[in-house]
């Protein structure tokens, strides 16, 4: 039996990681291996070929939230009052009172109510109300909620959208809103997934030529990273068919497989050519390969995964998608790499160096003079990398965050054209407003006085232009409009319900200081009431994130230091890593608000300076976060080696550097390709995650892995292997490493 041993203890047996018949599986059967791949990948494949349709595009939300519970009520009592969907009909040159115009808007109102699960809330043809129609007059709006989930409203919209959405002669029907806004980015997202693999599968493929120098070694890689997808795809389609998942996980599911692959690979490929060195038996090289590198594949995908592990802490289905797409990943490609890739090469044998371009060395001479470089002058190297990432990471100091709406889409999609031309050309028509709902309020004549009350109380509220409710509508704490009756549309059994209209733009630090004072005005007879709409979902989405936010960086930073100890056996090794990674992380940051909230290269990238939407970095932490602990894994394990071989510090660092940087650079121009193929998106949320994650990864490849780190471990000596007794004694016993 082939076993993977710690690091030598006298009088204690070695566990075995690996056991010897994975090893004689793959290096004796490796035909059935494949094929038993390749019926899997089929399968995947057949399985997940809707899976796209089958996700979800919302997911910011906090469920137990009071803006969701708001809009729950809403839609159980009032469903005109929560519009999803905006119908514009525009006559360009024209009027929305010419003939032809209302006879299309009577032909779609005539279609809208004929769905029972569609309410028309409201329609400039039918109440003549001035601010559904543009200042110009040529274009009106009917406003419409449907009824289901984010899933099953899009559906319904989609349907209307192909019986309705037309171009008449000069008259033009176009449809906005919540609803349409999922189904353009469900749409934008597939066109994207397929131009993105068109993008990195060539660059892959041709970077890796020219890091293996053979076809055979470069095109094994790029299969197991197909294998990886395909089956991470699969993966999604089931857990979508248990649980929501976002359809944004497809694009890191894609990206993330194919750079895993290609790291994971390169590490195993690499140490296998030089166990071909060492001795001509296939099987033996194999086994010596899984024993040094695939421990450290399995203990460097441990650090992934734990860091996306830390998404699960958060309710929004958002991030927990990206915990489930980012384990899928870790899991198939550890799978690939650890019985598919021994497979290949124990099938490909001698031929993998065949069709020769040219000849590639296990080691690299310039890592090795740049890390004696570092090593010699580690403060003056140092120092002006640790300036530049300062540098970078100081506009994040005026970070602003936000909620993704409209305008991630492109500026052609149909319903950001429709929602910039109800931001610009249209009066306040309330459907942004904050919707306070009030259930068990009563009813009869003291219902109608606190309703008054309250209602004076809100439009009191700076920033608030009108209250509209059950007995009017009210300005500066006095009604102005008062319909001699209980307004039916804002009564439902003994519930109610107040509009509170604003010029204030909801998803900003304004909107979020109106909801928060909105939530602080008394209630009379404390009635509980639920403050939903835009700027209140805003407060509620930023509020749980950062109550959750510390939970999660514990438990990453807890999980990395424990996983780097065992593999170090150092206290502080782990913590210098911890805190490299946090500055590259802060210049990352520093460089995302500079591009998408600034508005730098707008033009470039074709997208709109906003607030950055507050779960984005979040989860662009979380998977830097874990990429750079994987780098840091395959270089201290090449350092430890050597040191623990009888170099010294200095010989172990600049040799271990030489074997271990290059493979990191090549794979890391690698994963960068494969995030940097998202910037042909036409969703500004999967351009953030792809530009920053490639960064991160670029950073860390060329700044702080061979500079940074060896010139800490210069200036901390013989401090690099400390550790209290307690904890050496547990690394004794628990303790891993690459070598045997």
């Amino acid at each position: 039996m082939t076993s993977l041993s710690t690091r030598p203890r006298s009088g204690i047996d070695d566990p075995v990681v690996v056991p010897g018949p994975v090893v004689r599986l793959t290096a004796r059967h490796p035909k059935l291996v494949l094929l038993v791949a390749l019926l899997l990948a089929g399968l995947a494949v057949a399985f997940s070929g809707d899976v796209v349709s089958a996700l979800k595009t919302g997911g910011f939300d906090d469920p137990d939230s009071d803006s969701v519970r708001g809009r729950q009520v809403l839609a159980e009592h009032f469903r005109a009052a929560d519009p999803n969907l905006v119908v514009l009909i525009a006559k360009p040159g024209g009027s929305v009172d010419d003939p032809d115009t209302r006879a299309a808007a009577q032909r779609v109102t005539q279609r809208l109510v004929t769905d029972p699960a569609v309410t028309v809330a409201g329609s400039y043809w039918a109440g003549r109300l001035p601010q559904l129609a543009s200042r110009a007059h040529d274009k009106g709006m009917i406003l419409v909620h449907v009824d289901g989930d984010d899933d099953t409203s899009a559906e319904r919209a989609a349907v209307l959208h192909d019986d309705l959405a037309v171009q008449d002669g000069p008259i033009r029907v176009e449809f906005g809103g919540f609803t349409q806004i999922n189904n353009d980015i469900n749409d934008q997202v597939t066109k994207d997934l397929a131009t993105a693999e068109t993008i990195a599968v060539p660059i892959t493929l041709v970077l890796l030529l020219l890091v293996f120098g053979t076809v055979g070694a470069a095109g094994a890689p790029l299969l197991i990273g197909i294998f990886s997808i395909v089956s991470t795809l699969g993966t999604l389609r089931l857990l979508a068919a248990l649980t929501d998942v976002s359809v944004f996980s497809v694009n890191m599911a894609t990206a993330l497989g194919l750079g895993l692959a290609v790291d994971y690979s390169l590490l195993f490929v690499s140490r296998y050519r030089e166990e071909r060195l060492r001795t001509p038996d296939l099987t033996t090289a194999i086994g010596a390969t899984m024993r040094t590198a695939g421990r450290t594949i399995l203990f460097s995908a441990a650090t992934v995964a734990v860091a996306l592990c830390s998404l699960l802490v958060f309710p929004q289905y958002f991030l927990r998608s990206f915990a489930f797409a980012g384990i899928a990943v870790v899991v198939t490609t550890v799978g690939a790499a650890m019985l598919v890739l021994p497979a290949l090469l124990a099938l490909l044998g001698h031929r993998i160096d065949k069709w020769s371009l040219w000849k590639v060395r296990s080691e690299s001479t310039f890592w090795a003079r740049l890390a004696d470089f570092v090593l010699r002058r580690p403060v003056r190297t140092a120092a002006p990398v640790i300036l530049v990432l300062v540098l970078l990471a100081l506009p994040f100091a005026h970070v602003r965050f936000g909620v993704a709406d409209d305008r991630v889409l492109p500026h052609e999609a149909e319903s950001r054209v429709v929602a910039d031309t109800l931001r610009t050309e249209f009066a306040d028509t309330g459907s942004g407003a904050t919707v306070v709902v009030a259930e068990h309020w009563g009813s009869g004549t003291e219902a109608r006085i606190r309703v008054a009350d309250y209602a004076a109380r809100l439009s009191e509220v700076p920033g608030v232009t009108r209250v509209d409710s059950m007995v009017g509508s009210y300005q500066h704490g006095v009604i102005v409009v008062a319909p001699g009756r209980a307004d039916p549309r804002f009564t439902g059994a003994d519930t109610t319900w107040f509009s509170v209209v604003s010029d204030v733009e909801p998803y900003s630090d304004a909107g979020a200081v109106l909801a928060r004072a909105i939530r602080a005005v008394p209630v009379p007879a404390e009635v509980p009431v639920l403050v939903t709409g835009p700027a209140a979902q805003l407060v509620d989405i930023t509020g749980s994130i950062a109550r959750r936010l510390p939970i999660a960086a514990v438990l990453i930073a807890v999980s990395t230091f424990v996983l780097l100890f065992l593999l170090t056996g150092s206290v502080l090794l782990p913590i210098k890593a911890l805190l490299l990674n946090t500055l590259t992380m802060s210049a990352v940051f520093g460089v995302a608000v500079w591009i998408f909230q600034d508005g730098h290269l707008s033009s470039v990238l074709g997208q709109t300076g906003a607030p950055l939407a507050v779960a984005i970095p979040v989860l662009l932490f979380c998977v830097a976060f874990g990429l750079s602990m994987d780098y840091e894994v395959f270089v201290l394990s090449r350092v430890i080696e050597r040191h623990e071989q009888g170099a010294d510090l200095h010989t172990a660092v600049v040799e271990g550097m030489s074997k271990s940087v290059r493979v990191i650079s090549a794979a890391a121009g690698i994963l960068s390709v494969s995030f940097l193929a998202m910037l042909s998106s036409g969703v500004s949320l999967i351009q953030f995650f792809g530009l920053c994650a490639s960064l991160a990864i670029i950073l860390d490849a060329l700044l702080v892995r061979p500079i940074l780190v060896p010139a800490f471990m210069r200036a901390a000596g013989r401090w690099n292997w400390w550790a209290p007794r307690p904890l050496r004694a547990i690394h004794a016993r628990l303790g891993l490493k690459e070598h045997a």
